[in-house]
Order: C-alpha cells, then structure tokens, then sequence
C-alpha cells in the first residue's frame, strides 16, 4: 500500500484512517522484522522511529487533542516508544502527560525531556515542573538543551540519575554552529545520549558529532529528520523512485527516515508528529531492510540534485 502525505492528512482523525493504518500494519509485517537500536551506555533496545512534539503539541485546542490522542495511540500500536518533548516547548510536556495520563500508556513509552535553565536552582525548579507536567514519577532521559549552562546542569542530571528519578543522562542541540562543541563535548562528558539535526539535506552531524558519538558509545537521537520539511519540498510532485523498494521504502517519509536511521551512530529519529496518518506511516520506516551504503550514496546523490 503507498498513500502520499496528502492522502493520510486527509484521512487523519476519520474512520477512515483506522482503516489506513490497520492496511499498513499488514504492510509493515509483509515488509519484514521490527528494527531495533541499542543504547551503548546500557544495552537497552528501542524502536528507532519515535515522536516529537515541538509546535505541534503545544497550545493544542480541545478539538485538536482528540486527534494528537488518536495519534499518540496509533504509534504505539505500532510499535513505537520514544517520545521527546521539552519545557521550551511551550505547554507540550502538560498536554502529553495528560494524553498519556488517559491513554495508560505511559509504562510502555521511553519519554525524553530537557531542561534549558541557568543555575542549579532554576534547573532543579524546571525539572522538577517537567516531572509534574509529564505526571510521571520517572523520566527516562532528561538532556541539557542546547548546551545551555551544559556543566553545572548536567551535575545536576547526573545526581538525578544516580538517585534513580531518571534513567540517561544526555546533551542537544538543533544549530549546526554547535555541532563542535557538541562533539568535544562528547567526548570529554560521555553522555549517555545526544540529541543533533541531522536530514538526508543536512548532513553536517555526520563529519562531527555522529563519529564523536559512535567512538564515545553515546546514543544518538536525531532531530528535524525531515529538515524542517525542506526535504518534502524537493520532492513536491515526484513519484518514490522505483529503487526505493530495494529497502522497504514505502513513501518518502519512509524514505527519509531509513536514511537517517541507517547510520550506524543513530539509535532514534523523533519527526514531529501530530496526524495518526503521520504515525503510522513514520512507523513503518523502522522495518523491513535499510539502505546499505551504496544506496545512502545513492539517496544523497538523488536529493543534492534536486
């Protein structure tokens, strides 16, 4: 079954998009195994396709949280588990702890949150929000966000972790002018995860921060997989090409996300996602087979000509 973009936001929130989504599963499993990455730090193994709610979940009407409901609810159906939010984000950790709260799925879920504060103080206060936001007595990862004041509130998620209140420790960034930093960071702190931009049409994390990762067994979580929508862009109005069926490619969503999830150093993606559409098709990048490295050349080739 191959349904563009367009056809599952038309579907999204309908009975017809129960249907779509039920058709793609039987897809998925026609397409072969679940995939699954490995956290260096613990051995811990998580679907590589997760969920981001940046903008798209904050400041979500009522009529709009049945449909992030129905979304968050579709993904993991679908297998997945990562989800990432933030306090930055306006109120979208307060809306997906109550979606979840409702849905009783979060045990099943791996949840990441940041905290981008300066002072131990003011740290400790918005985690500790993040903690009653979320309406969850442990947070599975909590990072520094942007490097903001990295050293003295990354002390502070260390001594979090070795009280048990959260699980990894980790450092992001979404500007590549940090990429360095992020890089040395790594390797002097040896986080447990970080966090980076990184798109088939951005490929900058790739030369610093993936190798810097990989050496350093930090996992990694990818941020605006899809380029800030960049990447949907160059393709608007092109068919998937014929070759994308030699890695189980199904859409282009598809196609973008087993491009960054093939990377070696890559443990998660974490697209925004807000349609149950968006969700089930974002899934299904994370089975079936992966680009090796002759079609990543490949698909880098394809879209610098675009």
């Amino acid at each position: 079954m191959r349904l563009t973009r367009r056809e599952w936001l038309a579907a999204a929130g309908s009975s017809a998009a129960l249907a779509i989504a039920g058709g793609l599963r039987q897809a998925r499993a026609a397409a072969g195994e679940p995939i699954f990455k490995t956290i260096p730090s613990s051995g811990e193994r998580l679907p590589p396709v997760g969920v981001g709610t940046a903008r798209r979940y904050q400041g979500a009407a009522q009529d709009a949280l049945a449909q992030l409901r129905e979304t968050l609810r579709v993904f993991a159906a679908a297998g997945g588990k990562v989800i990432d939010t933030a306090p930055s984000y306006g109120n979208a950790e307060e809306v997906l702890g109550g979606l979840l709260e409702s849905l009783a799925l979060r045990d099943s879920l791996f949840l990441a949150t940041k905290v981008s504060s300066t002072g131990r103080e003011a740290g400790l206060a918005q985690i500790e929000q993040s903690f009653r936001k979320l309406r969850s007595r442990r947070i599975d990862l909590i990072a520094v966000h942007n490097l903001q004041d990295v050293d003295r509130q990354l002390a502070t998620l260390r001594e979090l972790k070795d009280g048990g209140r959260i699980r990894y420790v980790g450092l992001t960034t979404s500007f590549s002018a940090q990429h360095d930093e992020l890089a040395a960071l790594i390797r002097r702190e040896k986080p447990d995860f970080v966090q980076v931009d990184y798109a088939l049409d951005n490929r900058a994390a790739a030369s610093s921060v993936l190798p810097a990762a990989q050496e350093h067994g930090a996992a990694v979580m990818v941020n605006l997989p899809f380029g800030r929508s960049s990447v949907f862009r160059a393709v608007q109005g092109r068919e998937l090409p014929a070759w994308a069926a030699d890695f189980d490619a199904r859409s282009w969503a598809q196609f973008f996300l087993k491009y960054i999830i093939s990377h070696e150093a890559v443990t998660v993606a974490i697209p925004g996602t807000a349609t149950p559409g968006y969700a089930a098709d974002n899934t299904g990048a994370a089975t079936g087979r992966l680009p090796d490295a002759a079609a990543r050349r490949r698909m880098e080739a394809f879209i610098d000509t675009l």
